[in-house]
């Protein structure tokens, strides 16, 4: 009975599809879904293919990847026919996306490693374009998300593969729908919920989502033009709802007024593909002459243009210098993208003037990225005198007004007096509420006290910015021993990365001095690195708390942004140890050199191969990297520029990114409130900031209450009678997971404030992970475990750095230590060996290396040589028993691990059968045996290989 209301809600939404246009087909397997195909196709083209016609056509659609099927969807298509004649013909009419031929069907049954059967499936000119998952009323959507990625591994690519034609999937248990591109890399964390312009979720799929989302003009348009195909990771990308919302008002706009506009989008929720989708769609009207997509710094003019073009190969030029903007404005380029700084060069230089002139009754459209910049007031009115024929919008998460408004010689500018009316507003707390950006948890840190003469009293006072002491080496040296004792834990065993915003180059060149002091101590081993330009009034504007522009307004970058001998030769020296970190070979001898380093630093942050990156204000606004988690604050913020920094670290990424780390080493506590009410209103700071390390220990010990409800002891794990149970044991451990992922970050976390110690946390974790080991091993089997639907999230529980040679480690302390600490380094030891995913599948052998080997070494310097040794051989006997004992090619074996470790795709059950000597298995036969064998090479890459060396 339980599964009941799943087939109800299914009946419903089929029932709900077809009044808004579906006609209803019945298909049951893949030959009738190739039937109907061919009958859809012919329908929607108005021809009639032979079989050897439409053969062909099924070598076209059965052809490529995920990515180049989507790509296949879009082109114009062509056979040779029969009679020997050209026949052209579509797969989908994106141009016209309304006339496309729409089916719905459910239940079809695929069979590839493993038979699955799919809820429910629109079907667009007979092709598989959507697919609804259902679960019943009350389970977690996520279980409907992995069932999805189960059918991803085991049978969208079988057979003719159809079902990777899928450009949208969408999820729901009923009251709960969420919807999101065909992409197997994204998390849960990166699926949507869809809205109305104003920002209102539609959840409920039978009331409000199916009528809005799934109606046929609007999905067939959100599949023509609102999906992006991401040439550099080979990704497809869906706009989520305010990014359609934006770009729809962007596009009215152009067709029907001259008016300009901005759009409000708040930091983190994806400016640039909002931006991009605009502008490639409104270059493509016939009546716009160019689009020029305008940024104000050289590094985000590298940043945009490289991820423009991502977006869509080819679409841009970048624009390394004025004369080649100029000859971009002169040519057939559509699309340019180029710095503030060129175009006021190329409409103020008498050179640049002839061929600029001819485009000034031309229909221009610029878009300025982070129009809240203080430099667009000015260049503004420039192309405004110069062009005739124009229209200007902004995109900016962080507005100009009165409040926040520059000062400068033509008065205080708001972005609505430069850019008139918002077209669409989305602002943090509807981003929080979406759970498309993280909170924040912002910490304070220090107090300083001045000595009342005539009380003797220390009084403490919060808000002194007295120079001397706020550069003073004592705090300095205060906060970078803060930093180094707290970071790891703020990063999660440095699974991600920080920045730290000091007030000036002068200070930061301190700290970096102090950093690397200590590292040469041995007192961190943190990989910090820094870049910096130097501007005149950088003490002025640190004063003020706007993050300043590092770049004059209307000239091009000299070498070094104008930095001074001292801090320049500075500089040569941090890059020096950066080039000695990473085998580069960095300068400042001119500005392509140190644009190319800046590059690097941003690429090796996102990357996760900097721990602590130290800015005064490079980086702190346009720089996205979901990787980075802290932001460590020593200078002053306020307004924007507050907001742009903190929103450095809120970058959704995976369960156990929670939320951005912000440590202020100054009292902005009335800027942060400031600022968030200013862009959101009053009520917000609740919704944004992170609630206190107290409330999180009242969460910790009542989710622990629960857990007991459920199973008393650690042992009462092993009673539990069905799966059910077991699910909501793994359901309840889980939450306690979450919720000390959480508590984790702060710096006042203490085990001793919860209910629950470590030991039993460690004990019930060892439980949690045999639930997940039975789980992965029942894989093999036809039977469908409930389990399986379940995210067991071990990233909350992975540690990077807790890996053999860490093992190896507490061995050669074992071996060292007196009597009386063995007993606790061997507790330790067994304890990692049960409570870490990557350590699981070592148990055995560590441990026979501890009874059996240990006790014969006498000196602890040989451990590492004589635990390779050993490992060595427990390889080479393990691997020869697998050839043994399936009668596999030696060396066709090794190859096929290599080609695994290297490609990290798993062999394919053909690759695998290749590898048996002699007599091959029947067709009955295959399906067993090459699961079998996969799964014990699997093993033993798991077992020999993976997590054996350092990271």
């Amino acid at each position: 009975m339980s599964k009941q209301p799943e087939q109800i809600l299914e009946n419903q939404l089929v029932e709900q599809l077809q009044k808004l246009g579906y006609g209803l087909v019945q298909i049951k397997d893949e030959k009738e879904l190739i039937a109907n195909l061919k009958n859809q196709l012919e329908k929607h083209n108005k021809i009639t293919f032979s079989e050897a016609e439409f053969k062909k056509v099924m070598n076209i659609l059965t052809k490529g990847s995920v990515f180049e099927k989507s790509k296949t969807l879009r082109e114009k298509q062509h056979i040779i026919r029969d009679n020997g004649n050209n026949l052209y013909f579509e797969f989908l009419n994106t141009e016209f996306w309304c006339q496309n031929q729409y089916q719905v069907t459910h239940q079809v049954t695929i069979e590839g490693k493993y038979k699955n059967r799919y809820d429910v499936t629109l079907l667009i000119n007979g092709l598989p374009l959507v697919q609804i998952e259902l679960k019943r009323r009350g389970l977690e959507l996520k279980e409907a998300f992995n069932q999805i990625n189960r059918y991803q591994r085991h049978s969208f690519g079988s057979n003719s593969a159809l079902y990777q034609y899928i450009q949208v999937f969408v999820i729901s248990n009923g009251v709960n729908t969420k919807y999101y591109a065909n992409n197997r890399r994204q998390s849960f964390k990166q699926t949507f919920y869809w809205t109305d312009k104003e920002n209102n979720r539609l959840t409920n799929i039978l009331n409000g989502f199916t009528s809005e989302f799934l109606e046929p003009c609007h999905i067939s348009k959100m599949i023509s033009k609102y999906i992006v195909l991401n040439e550099t990771h080979k990704i497809l990308m869906v706009l989520r709802p305010y990014q359609y919302y934006a770009v729809e008002a962007l596009i009215d706009r152009v067709k029907n007024t001259n008016k300009n506009g901005y759009i409000w989008h708040t930091t983190g929720s994806g400016k640039t593909l909002t931006s991009f989708k605009a502008s490639q769609i409104i270059m493509n009207m016939p009546e716009v002459e160019k689009v020029v997509f305008v940024v104000d710094r050289k590094d985000l003019d590298y940043q945009t243009t490289k991820e423009f073009n991502s977006f869509s190969k080819g679409s841009i030029d970048g624009t390394d210098n004025t004369k080649a903007l100029v000859k971009q404005f002169s040519d057939d380029t559509k699309l340019i993208v180029t710095t503030i700084q060129k175009l006021n060069t190329a409409i103020s230089k008498k050179q640049y003037l002839a061929k600029m002139e001819k485009l000034q009754d031309k229909r221009l459209i610029f878009i300025f990225d982070e129009c809240h910049r203080s430099q667009f007031g000015e260049t503004h009115n420039r192309i405004k005198s110069f062009f005739n024929n124009i229209q200007f919008f902004g995109f900016t998460g962080t507005p100009i007004f009165a409040e926040n408004a520059f000062k400068n010689d033509l008065g205080k500018r708001t972005t609505k007096e430069l850019f008139g009316d918002s077209l669409h507003k989305y602002v943090i707390t509807d981003a929080i509420k979406d759970e498309n950006v993280l909170k924040f948890s912002v910490e304070y840190v220090g107090r300083y006290k001045k000595k009342d003469s005539a009380t003797e009293i220390d009084i403490e006072v919060e808000d002194i910015d007295k120079k001397e002491l706020m550069e003073s080496e004592i705090r300095l040296n205060k906060i970078s021993d803060y930093i180094i004792a707290h970071h790891t834990r703020k990063t999660h065993n440095k699974e991600f990365t920080g920045l730290f915003a000091v007030s000036s180059v002068k200070t930061l060149i301190k700290y970096y001095d102090i950093l690397q002091k200590k590292k040469a101590e041995g007192k961190h081993n943190l990989k910090i690195a820094t870049i910096f330009s130097y501007v005149a009034n950088e003490e002025d504007a640190d004063a003020n708390g706007f993050i300043p522009e590092e770049l004059s307004v209307v000239e091009e970058p000299k070498a070094l942004y104008g930095m001074n001998k001292h801090s320049r030769e500075k500089l040569d020296e941090f890059i020096e140890d950066y080039n000695k970190m990473f085998g580069s070979n960095f300068s400042t001898k001119d500005s392509q050199s140190f644009y190319n380093y800046y590059n690097d630093i941003s690429k090796k942050v996102k990357e996760r191969k900097i721990d602590i990156l130290l800015v005064v204000n490079m980086f702190l606004t346009g720089f996205d990297s979901p990787p980075l988690n802290t932001l460590y604050v020593d200078k002053n913020l306020k307004y924007h520029g507050l907001i742009q920094a903190y929103s450095r670290t809120n970058r959704i990424l995976n369960e156990q990114k929670s939320q951005g780390n912000i440590v202020v080493f100054r009292n902005l506590k009335k800027a942060t409130d400031d600022a968030i009410t200013l862009f959101s209103n009053k009520e917000a700071i609740e919704v944004i900031i992170m609630k206190p390390y107290e409330e999180y220990v009242k969460k910790f010990n009542e989710a622990f209450i629960e857990l007991l409800k459920i199973t008393p002891t650690v042992n009462s794990v092993n009673d539990l009678k069905t799966e059910d149970d077991e699910l909501k044991f793994i359901q309840a451990f889980r939450n306690i997971m979450r919720v000390k992922n959480i508590l984790t970050a702060f710096a006042d976390f203490k085990w001793s404030d919860l209910a629950m110690n470590e030991q039993l946390f460690e004990d019930y974790k060892s439980k949690y992970l045999d639930l997940y080991d039975k789980v992965k091993s029942d894989h093999q089997k036809e039977k469908v475990s409930i389990l399986e639907d379940v995210d067991f999230e071990l990233e909350l529980i992975h540690r990077d750095e807790i890996n053999v040679n860490y093992i190896i480690q507490l061995l050669i302390k074992l071996k060292a230590n007196t009597k009386k600490d063995v007993e606790q380094t061997e507790k330790e030891i067994f304890n990692l060996l049960n409570s870490e995913a990557n350590l699981r599948s070592k148990r055995e052998l560590i441990e026979k290396f501890i009874l059996e080997n240990l006790p014969e070494i006498k000196d602890e310097d040989d451990i590492p040589q004589e635990f390779d040794k050993f490992w060595t051989t427990e390889q080479q006997k393990a691997f020869e028993k697998l050839i043994k004992e399936e009668n596999l090619s030696e060396e066709k074996t090794q190859k096929l691990i290599e080609n695994y470790l290297f490609a990290e795709r798993e062999p394919l059950r053909d690759e695998i059968l290749e590898l048996i000597e002699g007599e091959k298995p029947s067709v009955l036969q295959r399906k067993k045996l090459g699961d079998q064998i996969l799964k014990k090479i699997l093993g033993f890459v798991d077992t020999f290989i993976n997590g054996i060396t350092g990271n």
